[in-house]
């Protein structure tokens, strides 16, 4: 089974990073966001990636075409221009990586990469947000539902203190900081597709989640996996802050391998 990720968008509420990189190439715990998105799918047997370039794509590329010096100790001999790699490992990992544009919308991304899928069921999924999901389980939950699209869907946290405050009452009685948010489900991606879903994609214009999903819907062709779990999307610097916290205390919830 293949992944497809979206790696193209500009990140402009994390301009603080996205000036200089791509938001996917930004960093949690020394390694991209997309290294940890990647590793999700491999700790579940998925190991064929399909990545939609766009907005400084070449840095996406430059890291993989570097990828076994970036997980290998080396020592380089300057004066035979020799290089020694010591302790080498990589992953088992096969990655496409497709410019499909610096401003193409969601769903015009995944119809530029339908050449490279095939016409296997496929997951597909964000290069911005990370989740403890369990990917077979989500795949089983696919084909038991016999639709052309399962999207995963989340409880995102509150984010901000809340007060309980009733009429003209000034005083507070009640007081949670972060609670739980207010119990709707919303799209975190992770979805797994079949490659019928790419024809109700017009051009690159389309954004996935807007008409595709709609149809789909309105099909009774869209499945929703519940996952009451963890899932992160990195929108803001505090998010990413977040994620280097959890990442950094050892029990990062989506590090699943």
């Amino acid at each position: 089974m293949k992944a497809v990720i979206l790696a193209g968008g500009l990140g402009t509420r994390l301009s603080e990073e996205t000036t200089v990189k791509p938001k996917p190439m930004v960093e949690i715990g020394g390694r991209p966001i997309l290294w940890h998105i990647m590793k999700i799918y491999s700790a579940s047997g998925i190991n064929d990636f399909i990545i939609c370039c766009g907005y400084k794509g070449y840095l996406i590329k430059e890291y993989f075409a570097n990828y076994f010096l970036h997980m290998s100790d080396v020592t380089f001999d300057m004066r035979f221009n020799q290089m020694n790699v010591h302790c080498g490992y990589a992953e088992p990992w096969r990655v496409t990586l497709v410019d499909t544009g610096d401003k193409t919308m969601t769903g015009g991304r995944l119809k530029r990469v339908r050449e490279h899928i095939g016409n296997e069921t496929f997951c597909f999924t964000y290069g911005d947000g990370v989740s403890s999901v369990n990917i077979k389980e989500l795949v089983k939950f696919h084909k038991e539902q016999n639709t052309l699209a399962t999207l995963t869907a989340s409880q995102p946290p509150g984010r901000f203190g809340a007060i309980h405050l009733e009429g003209d009452q000034t005083k507070i009685t009640s007081f949670r900081e972060k609670p739980d948010g207010d119990g709707a489900w919303v799209n975190s991606g992770f979805f797994v597709l079949e490659p019928e879903t790419i024809d109700l994609i017009e051009d690159d214009n389309t954004v996935w989640e807007q008409e595709p999903l709609q149809k789909l819907a309105q099909m009774d062709e869209l499945s929703a996996y519940k996952h009451p779990g963890f899932w992160q999307p990195m929108d803001t610097l505090r998010d990413k802050h977040l994620l280097e916290e959890l990442w950094n205390s050892g029990s990062a919830p989506w590090k699943v391998w």
